[in-house]
């Protein structure tokens, strides 16, 4: 497919976005109709509304496309697998928890995959007022203009963002706080944002050196901030140090600089066999 294809790819996730974005900004300060997917693992009404709105949307543009999406269900036309058919992955909110405490980091994250390959991602913040947009081979922009990675090329000079995930398993645990402590014990400091696209896009614009996350949600959660990372000129990887692998639940992005030195301390950390594995050696 031809660039000029991708642009228009991308105005239709923008339109999506910035719709779903009005809901989530009209809903933030309001009380939450809230519904468990876990003990801890929060949908609300918005999040089924957003999607909604941006399913409708990419459908009626693209009727021959495909979906992967955090709410959708096969009846709705989406799917479990990745194949090389354009597909639409969706997270209508990234950072439900957030957003029902009314902590500002949520987003709607969407993206698009061809050929197993991400062509397009679009992450909006609404209550930040914060667009993050990128096609393959033209670059990462926030509200329009260009954004890099950052330079830092030393582990003690830099700014790490994890996630502590909703697991309250003794063994899981365990392992994510080792690899805190391992890391971090390494670097400046460490933010947990609570919104795993917008760790990554925070990677793409320099605010943060380096992020990985094990067992988030799915493909929908990293998909358009992966892109807004090798765009902006940063390295995807598994926290294993091995190919990055968009179904695997596992994610590293970082600067061109800084990447194989925090997959080299995740990996004398512990693990647990309850956590997502690596897909790919």
């Amino acid at each position: 497919m031809y660039t000029n294809e991708y642009a228009k790819f991308q105005q239709v996730a923008v339109t999506a976005a910035q719709a779903a974005g009005q809901l989530i900004e009209q809903a933030f300060t309001k009380d939450k109709n809230i519904e468990f997917k876990g003990k801890l693992d929060l949908v609300t009404a918005t999040d089924k509304d957003c999607e909604l709105i941006i399913f409708n949307s990419i459908r009626e543009a693209f009727p021959e496309h495909k979906f992967i999406g955090e709410e959708g269900s096969a009846a709705q036309g989406f799917t479990s697998h990745l194949t090389d058919a354009p597909t639409w992955m969706v997270d209508p909110l990234d950072g439900t928890t957030n957003f029902v405490h009314r902590f500002p980091f949520v987003c709607t994250s969407i993206a698009l995959v061809i050929g197993k390959e991400i062509v397009v991602g679009v992450v909006y913040n609404p209550i930040m007022k914060e667009l993050f947009t990128a096609i393959k081979g033209q670059g990462a922009f926030l509200n329009g203009q260009p954004i890099r990675v950052s330079t830092k090329t030393q582990l003690d000079q830099a700014l790490l963002a994890t996630e502590v995930g909703v697991s309250r398993d003794t063994e899981v645990m365990d392992a994510i706080f080792d690899r805190i402590r391992s890391v971090t014990s390494r670097m400046r400091s460490i933010r947990c944002s609570g919104a795993c696209a917008l760790n990554l896009c925070s990677v793409a614009c320099g605010r943060i050196d380096a992020m990985y996350e094990v067992g988030f949600g799915g493909c929908w959660d990293c998909a358009a901030g992966a892109l807004m990372v090798t765009e902006a000129g940063g390295e995807m990887l598994d926290p294993s140090g091995g190919p990055f692998d968009i179904m695997a639940r596992r994610v590293l992005g970082a600067n061109a600089h800084l990447g194989k030195p925090v997959a080299a301390i995740i990996a004398g950390c512990k693990s647990s066999n309850k956590e997502p594995q690596p897909l790919r050696q």
